[in-house]
């Protein structure tokens, strides 16, 4: 199941036996793992002489790359472009077997609609219960399914990743019916997946609320506005700049709605129009970040810790007062969420399952329920990083679902009189003010990398106290814990409910500390951040 595009481009006769990789290089610990390519590339020349592995975009670790090569005796075979101009990249991924690309969040190397127009796959939401996509379209394994062994592992590995890969004309797919365009059945279904997650039931709001949206260059525009508009919410402006998918994001080179600059469009648009709610989703439409006005009239961004915990206590507090609460009702959270998320849960009768860094780990949760007949049980799941998800209909975060939830919740309280910002600082006199704060530092090289690893190390020692707070209890990830897999992270639970995790970057060569205070106020809670923040920068001199 595939969108049609150039794929002829990724076929043609000027084929070379080349792999090609552009974007940026970061080492072991990011997630580009160009590393990995290289290291096969002895496996790949027995196979074919002439095989070569050609790298562009910016190598920020090019020595320890230089290193494996070297120790492979690669030095022929692998070559580094450095930065490359449109007509390079277009020369190169032309001739290329092969194209392995970087993620398409980011703001360099070759962005998710050029990959695309290369023949780069596009993998979708799968609906459960659907029977509409054909099992000869596809299959995509998990990391649940390569750990059991999955049997389709040994078809993977009987294929030759040069000469196996078959070759056929869009076109005549198309006519053969071997190449199917996704029926809007599927996107239709997974509207109303979505519709379906409002907690209202039956409730009258004001619907008629002023909404700016931007998809951010990306894939947001059709499914939110249509979902929007399916359940009353028509009184919404696009933001015009930032409506249709262009890869190059001309507006905001880091489309990502955690940074003020990617929503400062929106928020310009919000001023002239007067909005009531500013939503803006990410390039591939699974995160949301909101602005909403405070007393002054001026626009305020919330975080994700704060727009998650809004909706985790609306949607407690709509299924309990209408009876609509599960038997065993379960949140999951990552570790480095906001704590104060598992006091709004406890408080509701929830029970709080936290996870490794990660929306596919909460994912996982939602299989395992399912499997164990208990999907029901799941009422949401969030992290930090301005993930939201209310269902079990997908195993991912969804900026749609988010962003539809989101107008309801708003629209909730604004048809009570009350603002989000009002029913944030309830929650804090609640549940105390808390503060979430995430610092990283860079180590670049392989002498940074092994300075990473070493201040991980001194973190391990017996440390009894940050700023003032003492270690109540240390949760290191490292061995497995709570029968999550194993990882590099370590959490520290410090007593008046504080916190700080540290671990490395997946995706850079930077450590991060993540900090969360509970205080009387901001000022006090501001105050004990820093405090516990100097003191865990000691260990990273």
């Amino acid at each position: 199941m595939v969108q049609k595009s150039p794929t002829n481009v990724l076929y043609s006769s000027k084929r070379k036996n080349i792999i090609s990789y552009i974007g940026r290089y970061t080492g072991r610990t990011g997630n580009k793992r160009i590393d990995d390519v290289v290291e096969i590339m002895p496996m790949i020349l027995k196979k074919i002489p002439d095989a070569k592995l050609i790298i562009g975009g910016s190598i920020k670790r090019k020595e320890e790359l230089t290193e494996i090569i070297n120790k492979n005796n690669l030095q022929s075979s692998v070559e580094f472009k450095g930065f490359l101009e449109d007509d390079e990249k277009s020369d190169i991924l032309s001739k290329s077997k092969v194209f392995a690309s970087p993620s398409y969040q980011e703001g360099f190397g070759i962005t998710y609609v050029e990959a695309q127009s290369y023949g780069t796959p596009v993998v979708g939401y799968e609906i459960p219960g659907l029977d509409t996509v054909p099992p000869e379209a596809g299959f995509i394994l998990n990391a649940e399914q390569y750990l059991e062994q999955h049997p389709i592992l040994a078809e993977i590995e009987k294929l030759d990743i040069f000469s196996d890969v078959k070759a056929s004309d869009f076109d005549a797919g198309v006519a053969n019916g071997s190449i199917q365009y996704i029926p809007d059945e599927v996107y239709t279904a997974f509207v109303e997946q979505v519709k379906s997650q409002s907690v209202l039931f039956g409730e009258e709001v004001n619907k008629n609320v002023a909404i700016v949206y931007s998809p951010l260059n990306g894939t947001g525009l059709k499914p939110v506005t249509r979902t929007l508009k399916e359940m009353g919410y028509t009184n919404i402006t696009v933001v015009k700049e930032q409506e249709q998918p262009d890869g190059n994001f001309p507006t905001c080179p880091y489309p990502n709605p955690e940074i003020k600059e990617a929503m400062a469009l929106g928020m310009e648009y919000a001023k002239k129009c007067n909005a009531d709610l500013l939503l803006a989703t990410d390039p591939d439409c699974d995160r949301v970040g909101i602005a909403v006005k405070n007393k002054a009239g001026e626009y305020e961004l919330l975080t994700g810790n704060q727009t998650g915990m809004l909706l985790l206590d609306y949607i407690c507090s709509q299924r309990t007062k209408h009876g609509k609460m599960p038997a065993d009702p379960v949140m999951v959270k990552t570790i480095v969420t906001m704590d104060m998320g598992e006091q709004i849960a406890t408080h509701y009768g929830l029970r709080t399952i936290n996870v490794l860094t990660g929306f596919k780990f909460i994912g996982e949760k939602i299989g395992k329920l399912e499997k164990q007949g208990k999907a029901d049980s799941y009422v949401f799941g969030f992290e930090e990083s301005y993930g939201y998800l209310t269902g079990s209909y997908v195993r991912d975060k969804d900026g749609v679902d988010g962003a539809y939830m989101i107008c309801e919740m708003f629209s909730y309280y604004a048809t009570k009189g009350i603002s989000l910002l009002d029913k944030l600082d309830e929650l804090y006199k609640t549940y105390g003010y808390c503060l979430n704060t995430l610092h990283s530092y860079e180590f670049d090289g392989s002498a940074g990398f092994a300075k990473m690893q070493g201040i991980m190390q001194a973190f391990r020692g017996d440390i009894k106290e940050f700023g003032g707070k003492k270690v109540v209890k240390l949760l290191d990830y490292a061995p497995g814990l709570d029968g999550l897999p194993k990882s590099d992270v370590l959490k520290f639970l410090l007593e008046d409910n504080c916190s700080i995790v540290v671990r490395p970057s997946g995706t850079e060569p930077k450590l991060k500390t993540y900090i969360s205070v509970s205080a009387e106020n901001k000022e006090a809670a501001e105050k004990v951040e820093a405090e516990i923040c100097k003191s865990a920068e000691e260990f990273l001199k």
